[in-house]
C-alpha cells in the first residue's frame, strides 16, 4: 500500500524525513533512510530548508523512489515561481514521485544566502490550486495539458498556534484547494494537541502530528521564542537541561516516545523531524 492507501485505511502511519546535504554526498543520507524503510511509511524530502542552500528535493526524491522507498516531494513558493513550480510538479509526476507537500516556505532572511531575491509568486493555498489544477489536466491560465499527473496533495498546520480559529480557517482553505492530509508543526503539548484535533477532526482529512527531537534545552528555548505556535513545557525543558551531552540523545528519545503514546489515539500518524538525529528513530519508534 503507498501512503494514501495506508492513510486511507485508517493504519497509523509514521514518517520521517531526509534533508538534502550542502553539497552532492547524497549517498549517507539515502543509506540513513534505507535503515528506516522497514519502520516508517514514507520519507519528506525538505527543500532547500531554513533557506540554507541544499541538493534539491526532487533529485533526492527521485533516488528513494529508485531503492523501492516512498518520498514526499516537498515544494516550497519562495524561490520559484508559478512557471517553475507547475514545471516541477509535472517533473515529479513524470519521475515517479506523487506525495507533495504544499509550502510556503522560509524568508531568505533567515538562510545563508540573505543576499537573495525571494519569489513568493504563490504561497501554500495557490501552489495547492495549482497542483489540483494539473490533476484535472489544465495549467493555472487554462491551457491543456499533454498527459495529466495524479498526486496525494498535503499541506502543514500548526496546533499551537493562537488563535487556533485562524489555523482551522487556514486548514479549511487548503482542503478547499486540494489537500487530502496535513502534518502538523512540532507539538509537545499533547493536551493542547487533543483540542486542536477535537475541532480539526470535523473535516475529515488524516493528520500527522510533527515531533522535532529535542537536541538540547537552548534548542527548546530557542523555539519557544522563535517558532510561532510551538511551545516546548518547562519540564521538557529541565529534562534536557540537566542532562549531560552524552545522556542528551537518550533524553530526547523519552520524551519523543511519550509524545507518541499521547498523540497515537488522537490522529492518523506522526511526523519525526530528527534534525539529523535520524540515527535515533530507531529507538524512539522501539520506546514508543
Amino acid at each position: 500500500m503507498n501512503l494514501e492507501e495506508k492513510l486511507n485505511s485508517g493504519k497509523f502511519v509514521i514518517t520521517s524525513e531526509v534533508g538534502p546535504p550542502k553539497g552532492t554526498n547524497i549517498m549517507p543520507h539515502i543509506e540513513e533512510a534505507e535503515k528506516l524503510r522497514d519502520k516508517v511509511d514514507a520519507f519528506n524530502v525538505t527543500d532547500i530548508q531554513s533557506s540554507v542552500m541544499r541538493l534539491g528535493s526532487l533529485a533526492t526524491c527521485r533516488l528513494l523512489v529508485d531503492r523501492g522507498m516512498e518520498p514526499v516531494f516537498q515544494a516550497t513558493c519562495r524561490d520559484r515561481n508559478r512557471l517553475a513550480l507547475q514545471s516541477d510538479l509535472l517533473s515529479a509526476s513524470v519521475l515517479g514521485i506523487r506525495n507533495v507537500l504544499a509550502l510556503t516556505g522560509d524568508h531568505t532572511v533567515l538562510g545563508d544566502h540573505p543576499q537573495a531575491k525571494p519569489v513568493f509568486d504563490l504561497d501554500s493555498v495557490s501552489l495547492l490550486k495549482a497542483a489540483k489544477g494539473l490533476m484535472e489536466g489544465k495549467d493555472m491560465v487554462g491551457n491543456e495539458l499533454d498527459g495529466v499527473p495524479d498526486f496525494f496533495l498535503g499541506a502543514v498546520v500548526s496546533p499551537g498556534y493562537q488563535p487556533l480559529e485562524l489555523q482551522l480557517i487556514k486548514m479549511e482553505k487548503k482542503i478547499e484547494a486540494g489537500a487530502k492530509f496535513f502534518q502538523t508543526q512540532a507539538v509537545y503539548d499533547v493536551k493542547s494537541f487533543e483540542s486542536f484535533m477535537k475541532e480539526a477532526s470535523k473535516y475529515n482529512v488524516p493528520v500527522l502530528g510533527g515531533i522535532v527531537l529535542l537536541k538540547s534545552a537552548g534548542m527548546a528555548k530557542f523555539m519557544n521564542d522563535n517558532v510561532a505556535g510551538v511551545s516546548v513545557p518547562e519540564n521538557y525543558i529541565k529534562m534536557m537541561a540537566s542532562a549531560d551531552k552524552k545522556e542528551r540523545p537518550k533524553v530526547s528519545i523519552q520524551i519523543a516516545s511519550e509524545l507518541i503514546k499521547g498523540m497515537k489515539d488522537i490522529c492518523s500518524g506522526i511526523h519525526l523531524m530528527p534534525l539529523g538525529w535520524d540515527r535515533y528513530i530507531p529507538d524512539v519508534l522501539e520506546l514508543a
